[in-house]
């Protein structure tokens, strides 16, 4: 998928003392608490994460330097080497998604199960004909009764625009070539069946990263939510910050 990137970056991230005893977690966690949500820093949303503590020796000799925020108590900050997967949408890439909801006048579909996308009757093709027929109907392309778009379907899609206040809420269209439903392309479609054998593995890779950090995310949500934090309240756009 076009929109999906990875990228190396250099951090600081600020821990509270408190957690000084386990500084690789306490990194960690302020990473996990970014996941999902779109960061100017890193011009996209982030899916997952890969951290390297910098150090001067042994792995548990964690090198620090010492930064006082005002108004707080001191936190430190930790040099961290970060491997991060991003989700980057841009006009006019080709993305895919899960049709979630469908009507006469709108295709609603959702990327990477995390992800919104809206197409409106303007940016549907009018080879596709709606029929108000079966589960919340459907749409039917009037050259190949086989081409199908259904609650469920799998479709591959063009950007319009991307609303980054929202999340990256998409608005997509299903005018240009190579779009429309995913299993008719494969089989009809040339271009878009010779690009799945070779971006299968990569798929299934990113897919188990974005699964992994999801998990971690729910398990230091969950233990957040047990826990009585002593920490006074600071922004957490303030707790790392790209050097």
């Amino acid at each position: 998928m076009e929109a999906l990137r990875e990228a190396v970056a250099k951090l600081t991230v600020y821990v509270h003392p408190s957690n000084a005893a386990d500084v690789h977690r306490a990194v960690a966690r302020q990473l996990s608490a970014l996941l999902f949500s779109y960061e100017d820093r890193f011009d996209g949303v982030l899916l997952a994460h890969e951290a390297r503590i910098e150090s001067g020796g042994p792995r548990e000799e964690v090198r620090v330097k010492a930064k006082i925020l005002n108004g707080l108590v001191p936190y430190f900050g930790v040099q961290v080497h970060a491997n991060l997967l991003l989700f980057s949408p841009q006009p006019d890439m080709i993305l895919e998604g899960k049709v979630e909801v469908l009507g006469n006048e709108s295709i609603h579909a959702i990327v990477l199960g995390v992800f919104s996308v809206a197409i409106m009757s303007d940016d549907i093709d009018e080879k596709f004909k709606f029929k108000r027929r079966g589960d919340g109907g459907k749409f039917v392309s009037r050259s190949d009764k086989q081409h199908v778009i259904r609650r469920g379907t799998m479709i591959r899609f063009s950007v319009k625009r991307v609303d980054t206040e929202m999340n990256c809420h998409i608005t997509g269209s299903l005018i240009p070539p190579h779009t429309g439903s995913m299993l008719w392309l494969s089989v009809h479609d040339a271009e878009y069946a010779s690009e799945i054998n070779s971006s299968k593995r990569r798929s299934r890779d990113i897919s188990i990263k974005i699964e992994q950090n999801e998990q971690e995310h729910r398990v230091l949500k969950n233990e957040d939510s047990t826990m009585t934090s002593e920490r006074p309240h600071k922004s957490r756009k303030r707790s790392i910050e790209e050097r």
